[in-house]
């Protein structure tokens, strides 16, 4: 599989057609969320990484997934307003989708493809896996839901550098 994360398409939490090309030249962070997850509090450090790099050229960008644990359940409209009621959130989230299986949204099956995880698995394995992309559109590299979101900010400088 080839292209760049600027070949998708996604739906924004509101419904509306977000096409991911309209994020050229800026560096992605994209996280698959839920709203009842252990790593659920990694919301605000995602929200802190938006605001201290989101002028910078920063753009985190949230899928909900209810494929882990069913701990993603609601709607749309309850994802959203728990994500601003609870953490503040500002960055763009994404309507729900799937990550892994024969539904996984296009964008999953490509960076997953791009950047597979522990042991060349494809799959992923939980909620917050978090992939980083260069503003050529190309992923840069994969971090596990542990990895918490503010050690991640020497690498997004240095794809903001580049």
């Amino acid at each position: 599989m080839s292209g760049s994360v600027y070949d998708f398409q996604a739906t924004s939490i509101q419904g509306q057609p977000v096409p991911l090309s309209d994020y050229r030249g800026q560096v992605l962070l994209i996280v698959n969320t839920a709203s009842a997850c252990g790593f659920t509090p990694q919301f605000a450090g995602l929200e802190q990484l938006h605001k201290t790099y989101g002028d910078k050229g920063l753009a985190v960008v949230g899928f909900p997934c209810n494929q882990f644990g069913s701990q993603d359940p609601g709607s749309n409209d309850e994802i959203a307003s728990f994500c601003e009621m609870n953490y503040g959130v500002s960055f763009p989230m994404m309507e729900k989708i799937d990550v892994n299986g024969s539904a996984a949204h296009p964008l999953y099956k490509w960076l997953t493809a791009e950047a597979p995880g522990l042991l060349g698995l494809k799959a992923i394995k939980w909620n917050f896996t978090k992939f980083l992309v260069g503003k050529d559109g190309q992923v840069i590299q994969r971090y596990a839901p542990t990895d918490a979101p503010k050690s991640l900010a020497k690498d997004i400088e240095k794809a903001l550098a580049a």
